[in-house]
């Protein structure tokens, strides 16, 4: 058996505690963010876009309902989506949207439609309105897509469905892509071009819902009392 000396009994006590003030300061600094100490901060972004009325838009007669957009949970989130690879998806670190994709693109439709006087009537599904045809999307993509290039692209793709309420066929269909390539790699350039790419989509979208409403009318030949 080994008897400890004096100097050992001193030495002994003083590396315990080395030890556990290490392990404790270790703790901390993994609680730290990378800035001096600072904790991470979440910058929520909020895209406005509006979009003006296109002169050659056709005028409707019928009113409209717009159905809550469906999407895959994975796009539907707060977190902006980034795809640094075709087969890798993952989100911008500290940076959060203030309303989902679906919603933000339901918004930015209705408003659209609203604020162009082409269309007498158009609201939300449940509004209370007596809807000719009602508005389905099924919102794809949602992302920042480097897609082998330097810089990423701000994408939407979705595809949208006018449906006829009396007898529920599909008057048309169609799918919206937009690529709006962004400024820089920095996350707020990138909400830029998501604002521009929902403005592109919205815009396109609307043209296309009064076209394809009016094909639908004249291709049937209703009056417009017995669509009442």
């Amino acid at each position: 058996m080994i008897t400890p000396t004096t100097s050992t009994r001193h030495v002994l006590p003083r590396l315990a505690v080395a030890l556990v003030l290490g392990t404790l300061l270790a703790g901390c600094s993994s609680l730290l963010g990378g800035g001096g100490g600072d904790r991470d901060r979440s910058t929520i972004y909020a895209p406005d876009p509006r979009v003006e009325a296109d002169p050659a838009w056709p005028r409707a007669d019928w009113q409209l309902t717009l159905s809550p957009p469906t999407a895959a949970r994975m796009i539907d989130s707060f977190r902006i989506a980034v795809r640094p690879t075709p087969s890798e998806l993952q989100v911008y670190r500290s940076a959060s949207w203030a309303k989902t994709p679906t919603d933000m693109l339901h918004d930015t439709v209705l408003r659209t439609l609203e604020d162009s006087g082409h269309i007498p009537a158009v609201a939300r599904q449940g509004a209370g309105i007596t809807a000719d045809y009602k508005l389905v999307i099924d919102l794809r993509r949602f992302e920042a897509d480097y897609n082998g290039n330097a810089l990423p692209a701000a994408t939407i793709e979705a595809n949208v469905k006018l449906i006829h309420n009396i007898d529920q066929t599909v008057a048309g269909s169609r799918t919206f892509v937009a690529a709006q390539p962004a400024a820089s790699a920095e996350v707020a350039q990138v909400v830029d071009a998501f604002s521009v790419a929902l403005q592109s989509v919205s815009s396109e979208m609307a043209g296309w819902i009064l076209e394809s409403g009016n094909a639908h009318e004249r291709a049937h030949e209703r009056p417009a009392a017995a669509r009442r």
